[in-house]
């Protein structure tokens, strides 16, 4: 079993036997199949990122809370470390750099997006904010129809629930840092 699926196995199971949760009923509110609910607690399944996001969104729970470990108080992340996680054919990562916080409500992650990538997000619960900084390269966001084209160096926060989408029209590989913010 691959690293990434022993811990998003670890922490679906934990989730799900803390709020007493039978599969049927994660199904039921996440709306992915009681069986690949089980085969992702087995670790028998490599889910994609879209499943990832429509468990944390059913579960109302952030996105870094199925894929981090807990961390210790004082943390040094190495980038070589981190199994990103794919989409789009692989043409985008997302990097867990840091988990969810249960106080401070935000997760922090890495993304990479080579030419032509593309990821869609559903929204997220009301209230939830997301807060990007293009690092090199530039992102497309789609929200709700309209389409904001951030640069490198420029920064964009923007209301997490609605649909939106991540697109790297140029040439060379786009990387963002994104900060999520879950409100109670």
């Amino acid at each position: 079993m691959d690293e990434i699926n022993y811990i998003v196995a670890g922490n679906l199971k934990k989730i799900r036997e803390k709020r007493r949760m039978s599969l049927d009923k994660v199904s039921e509110v996440t709306g992915v199949s009681k069986s690949m609910l089980g085969q992702i607690e087995r670790g028998e399944s490599n889910p994609t990122i879209q499943t990832l996001w429509r468990i944390a969104k059913g579960l109302r729970v952030s996105f870094s809370s199925l894929i981090e470990q807990k961390p210790t108080e004082t943390l040094f992340i190495k980038k070589d470390r981190i199994s990103p996680i794919p989409g789009d054919e692989g043409r985008f990562r997302i990097y867990p750099i840091f988990s969810f916080d249960e106080e401070k409500r935000f997760e922090i992650l890495g993304i990479e997006l080579d030419p032509g990538a593309c990821s869609v997000s559903e929204p997220h619960d009301e209230g939830t904010e997301e807060y990007v900084l293009v690092h090199r390269g530039e992102l497309t966001l789609k929200l709700d129809g309209k389409e904001y084209r951030i640069k490198s160096g420029d920064s964009v926060k923007y209301p997490g629930d609605q649909h939106h989408s991540y697109h790297n029209c140029g040439s060379a590989v786009t990387k963002i840092s994104m900060v999520i913010y879950y409100p109670k």
